[in-house]
């Protein structure tokens, strides 16, 4: 079948949704996103991307979704809901299979989870493999993936893995830790996802997706330990049932206590594939689950530097938890003021930091930074800069180097001292909507830290930041209108 036609895709907001999104509009497709929240999508789509408000749970507004509609992708469920998800879950896949083929939708595509019926299934992978089944009994064509944990920097199972090895130098771990998968970098399944669309077959068909590693999830922690370069020892006691570890992760991990019972329960189920369908169907060789992490964190790097900070936190720039905001396994802290003037002028001290000029706040805890860096073998502030307002990438300032440099807009400084983790600071000047001659400064801390050291560090030193950032900021600010 070919992949001509209008592609409905519910789940936009998610996160394989999210990132379907825009490997369809890559592609041209004409497409229709089917969400609750429209604002969410604000400035994420590109120019003929329709947008249509719905609720799965609402029938009567899937009507209208699928007029012209050959391909809808079932990207949802409802797993952080507070009443019976398993119930909505039913309704919801009901309402979406028969409104597709009351509007003549050729083809249903639809990720599930992988786990053998017969073995006391979680209700979580229960519901997720009932709903292929409602689908396929409303709905003659429809396209079933299922998979096991997802590798790739905001999925859950691997947020949950990743704060756990980040947070906890000993961890104690349940039985679920033993038990088996075969993770697949998300790469791979959003590559499925789309080759499923031009796939020349008229029935329903349901594929069993994975990586070419069977692991446990304690090998999937010590990989991601390794590859961060932290040592971790794991101590496993069989105690912990699925509520206490759910809600010992809603302590140590940014999974909240409901689903993370959820999600508990359902890694005490081994998922595995059992079948070489997908191979011989499809030409994708997935990814090992080294290569797979390894790609979630370098592209946690690429999708971290295109985050837009006046979208990601608060318009008053205050941080959102004490601390910071959390982004990843990064520690963020970002904050911003107005100024009367133009974006160029009041850019033009930050174009000038380091150096002679200094950093316009707690000089005497920047001269101390550096004496401390130099102790432990360090850059210290010795270097000073080249210029004193002329910036390139690759520059010197202080013990910071220019990463990234838009000339009256953006400047981002990696830091060169010595640090459990990595560093930088970022200033972006943009002018207030409507208004060309005022401007928002935001200025922006970064940390990611190494291991529970990085954490101690980021907790302890936090208070300084407070002190010499806010300080930096309204310095700044001050100095751009006097220019």
């Amino acid at each position: 079948m070919p992949s001509s036609g209008c592609v409905l895709l519910t789940g936009a907001t998610g996160y394989v949704g999210g990132r379907m999104l825009a490997l369809l509009e890559q592609r041209g497709i004409p497409l229709r996103c089917f969400v609750r929240r429209p604002e969410a999508l604000r400035g994420r789509t590109v120019t003929g991307t329709e947008i249509i408000v719905g609720d799965v749970l609402d029938k009567s507004s899937l009507d209208s979704a699928m007029n012209g509609v050959t391909t809808a992708y079932y990207l949802v469920h409802s797993m952080g809901a507070a009443r019976d998800f398993e119930h909505e879950d039913r309704i919801a896949a009901t309402n979406f299979a028969q409104a597709a083929a009351a509007a003549g939708v050729r083809r249903i595509i639809y990720l599930g989870g992988l786990g053998i019926a017969d073995q006391n299934l979680s209700k979580h992978l229960r519901s997720r493999q009932e709903t292929g089944d409602i689908l396929r009994a409303h709905h003659p064509h429809v396209i079933e993936f299922r998979a096991s944990i997802v590798i790739g920097s905001g999925s859950l199972s691997f947020e949950m893995i990743r704060a756990l090895v980040e947070r906890l130098p000993v961890m104690i771990c349940p039985r679920w830790v033993q038990v088996k998968a075969q993770p697949i970098a998300v790469e791979d399944v959003l590559q499925y996802l789309l080759a499923a669309l031009d796939l020349p077959c008229d029935a329903s068909q349901v594929f069993e997706i994975g990586g070419p590693d069977q692991v446990s999830y304690g090998q999937i922690m010590q990989e991601y330990a390794q590859q961060r370069g932290l040592k971790r020892w794991m101590i496993s006691v069989p105690l912990l049932t699925p509520h206490l570890s759910s809600l010992w992760l809603g302590l140590v991990t940014p999974i909240y206590a409901r689903v993370g019972r959820k999600l508990v329960e359902s890694l005490r189920n081994p998922t595995l594939v059992s079948n070489d369908l997908s191979a011989t169907t499809f030409s994708i060789r997935p990814r090992s689950l080294r290569e797979a992490v390894a790609r979630a964190l370098i592209n946690e790097d690429r999708e971290f530097a295109e985050t837009r900070w006046a979208d990601a936190l608060s318009s008053a720039g205050a941080p959102q938890l004490w601390g910071g905001a959390r982004f990843g396994s990064r520690l963020v802290d970002s904050r911003t003021l107005t100024v009367s003037v133009p974006p160029e002028q009041a850019f033009t001290p930050i174009r000038r930091i380091g150096g002679q000029t200094g950093w316009y706040s707690a000089h005497f805890l920047w001269r101390l930074r550096g004496f401390l860096d130099l102790l432990v073998g360090g850059v210290g502030l010795r270097r000073g800069r080249k210029h004193p307002d002329q910036i390139q990438v690759g520059d010197a300032l202080d013990f910071w180097r220019v990463e990234a440099y838009e000339p009256d807009r953006r400047l981002l400084l990696c830091a060169e001292m010595r640090l459990p983790g990595r560093a930088w600071l970022e200033f972006e000047v943009t002018a207030v909507p409507g208004d060309a001659k005022r401007s928002i400064i935001r200025q922006t801390a970064i940390f990611d830290p190494l291991g529970v050291w990085g954490r101690l560090y980021w907790y302890g030193v936090y208070p300084l930041h407070v002190l010499v950032f806010r300080g930096m900021l309204r310095n700044l600010a001050r100095t751009a209108a006097q220019n």
